[in-house]
């Protein structure tokens, strides 16, 4: 996904794919618009036969799920109904989807939605049965996430399937469906908290039993068209919990078998949103791998061998979905110049086709430059710069260095409207993928186990050591960023106080062996896994990555904002730093917002968050 920067010639102009180009035309990319009015498509399904998308989000008609044909050289979105987490049944004809907390469906054709529950209890994930007479779904009614079933008719009942499937504040995977609907394969951890096994269960008798032993998954898992084996996504359990690199693995239920599929690359399973699709035959398997930044379509043999790449568009997709013979795939996907939009390829290979125009159009954007620096082990790391208008002549701008969330993870070659709006704002900015992070391969990734926070926190300052040199920047030099990006802001200016003038972590742990006692499930695993143990087992380790530790070699002036509801990168983490940076005099600001999570959901605290950010600064670096 490598963007063209200024357009010279008219015939490159006329040539280059629309989302290429400079924008010059939209609206003002100010803080506003971009939490408040900025339009995309945020879920998209596609049907078994491969016509149709069912599209979520802001479209022409406003927010709702819109119907959009794969057939059609120029198809045209309809609003079809208000809700989201849409589901198609076996014979393209019909929907499930939600609607606040309860479950409706509504056929292709119709504007008249049936209400399915009615209920108070949650419910997330609806999948209909093989032959489109029951619908299964999550719900936490049972004190843990669990799977119900539900007739596929209004006023019916729901009945608990499964017991104790999940953790209750785990909510990531959905119901598979076994060709033949009898069974249902699901994650739990009901044989141990620590571990994400795959359990069929019988529909009929409830009679459930654990399929998978070795693996950790990171994926629903999906059955083969023949009903033979299961494919997902995940890591080995002897291996730290990886987000992102993972293995396909294949499961085959009736003898207990459990490989990974060979190959010379890595799936990505992205916040364990993406997953496997078989082919018609069982043959073949499709899945996405994100390689410095940008996402592509491979598919590899079932029994392993050669992989290879089906797209060539790049960009970040959100989601990924397939028809069920993966003879068609629909993906929410965004560029540095294009919003998310639907797009859609045939297994047949050939150009994205783009679905759906719903994404705002912005003014002033600019693709940033993919660039690699030298960091203070001679490794070199890759980065995206953002440069201010003026770029070139002859003006001297600050800096910012973008640390992404996400320890494993990876900063995406898409539209990071933060970054964009922040260099027009007058600011070099450089986003970095430091060591530890995915995209780079397994060894890459390695690099920070049993080392969190120290060696990512040396890249980030050798970032801000390399944009220092530029001639371009006066020398002033701010770094901030959210959940793993606030934990490397504060460990950054705790371990090289000298390089920054300014910091603004957000929802970060800085003591992570503190946070272990009190996140969520989630943020257990990861802080276990990668410290190679408990805080009681592994105490050196803890301390290599405990910034609160260093609060007093601290010489840079921060802003720290954290949401009080934060369970993932729990709100004591706020507090504490808090209390030691007032302790030992430091020069900070701070501040917390009543009822956030670790995903702020209220977009008036979020445009907060980032005014402040801005304000912050722009009152250490500019003036």
């Amino acid at each position: 996904m490598k963007r063209l920067a200024i357009v010279l010639l008219v015939a490159a102009a006329c040539s280059a794919p629309q989302d290429e180009l400079v924008q010059e035309q939209g609206q003002e990319l100010t803080l506003e618009n971009m939490i408040l009015n900025n339009r995309s498509v945020r879920d998209a399904a596609i049907s078994p036969d491969g016509r149709w998308v069912a599209a979520v989000g802001a479209g022409p008609q406003g927010q709702g799920i819109y119907l959009v044909s794969t057939q059609e050289p120029s198809p045209k979105a309809e609003l079809w109904t208000q809700g989201r987490s849409p589901a198609w049944s076996a014979d393209s004809n019909k929907i499930v989807f939600l609607r606040e907390r309860d479950l409706w469906t509504i056929e292709r054709g119709s504007n008249q939605p049936e209400r399915i529950t009615q209920d108070d209890a949650d419910e997330r994930a609806p999948v209909f049965s093989p032959d489109g007479g029951t619908i299964a779904f999550y719900s936490s009614r049972s004190g843990h996430q669990d799977i119900w079933l539900v007739a596929a008719q209004a006023g019916s009942t729901p009945r608990q399937l499964t017991s104790e499937a999940m953790a209750l504040d785990d909510p990531r995977f959905a119901p598979a469906w076994s060709p033949d609907g009898k069974s249902i394969a699901y994650v739990s951890n009901a044989a141990d908290y620590w571990e994400d096994d795959i359990w069929v269960i019988d529909v009929e008798n409830g009679g459930s039993r654990q399929v998978s032993k070795t693996l950790m998954a990171s994926s629903t898992p999906r059955w083969s068209p023949d009903g033979k084996r299961i494919a997902l996504l995940g890591t080995a359990k002897a291996e730290f919990w990886y987000e992102d690199l993972a293995y396909i693995y294949v499961l085959e239920p009736e003898s207990g078998s459990e490989r990974t599929v060979d190959m010379q690359v890595d799936a990505t399973d992205w916040l364990h949103n993406h997953g496997a699709f078989w082919s018609g035959d069982s043959q073949q398997l499709f899945f996405l791998y994100m390689q410095r930044g940008d996402f592509h379509l491979w598919t590899v043999p079932a029994q392993g061998g050669v992989a290879t790449r089906v797209s060539n568009a790049g960009g970040a997709v959100r989601v990924f979905d397939a028809t069920p013979d993966a003879s068609g795939f629909v993906f929410v996907r965004h560029t540095p110049l294009r919003g998310a939009e639907a797009d859609y390829i045939g297994s047949q290979g050939g150009p994205m086709r783009r679905l759906t125009h719903f994404a705002s159009e912005w003014k002033d954007l600019q693709p940033p430059e993919e660039i690699s620096f030298r960091s203070y082990d001679g490794l070199y790391i890759q980065g995206f710069l953002y440069r201010p208008p003026g770029w070139g002549s002859g003006k001297k701008f600050p800096a910012l260095i973008q640390v992404h969330g996400g320890g494993t993870n990876s900063y995406l070659h898409g539209q990071n409207l933060l970054e964009q709006y922040l260099a027009n704002q007058g600011y070099i900015v450089l986003a970095v993928n430091y060591r530890g992070g995915s995209g780079f391969g397994r060894s890459f990734q390695d690099l920070s186990i049993n080392d969190w926070a120290n060696g990512q926190a040396r890249d980030a300052a050798a970032a801000g050591e390399f944009v220092r040199s530029m001639p371009e920047c006066t020398g002033k030099l701010g770094i901030y960023g959210y959940s793993y990006g606030g934990i490397m802001s504060m460990a950054t200016i705790a371990r090289s106080p000298d390089v920054f003038d300014a910091a603004v972590p957000m929802a970060g742990i800085y003591d992570f062996g503190d946070a272990y006692t009190n996140a969520d499930r989630l943020g257990k695993i990861f802080i276990k896994t990668g410290h190679g143990g408990s805080p009681e087992e592994r105490p050196e380790i803890y301390a290599i990555s405990n910034s609160l530790a260093r609060v007093e070699q601290i010489k840079t002036p921060l802003l720290l904002m954290h949401g009080e509801r934060d369970v993932r990168a729990p709100y004591r983490q706020f507090e504490l730093a808090v209390e030691l940076l007032e302790r030992h005099g430091k020069q900070f600001e701070s501040k917390s917002y009543p009822g956030e999570p670790h995903g702020f959901r209220d977009p008036q605290n979020r445009l907060d968050l980032y005014q402040r950010l801005e304000a912050f600064m722009d009152k250490h670096l500019k003036n």
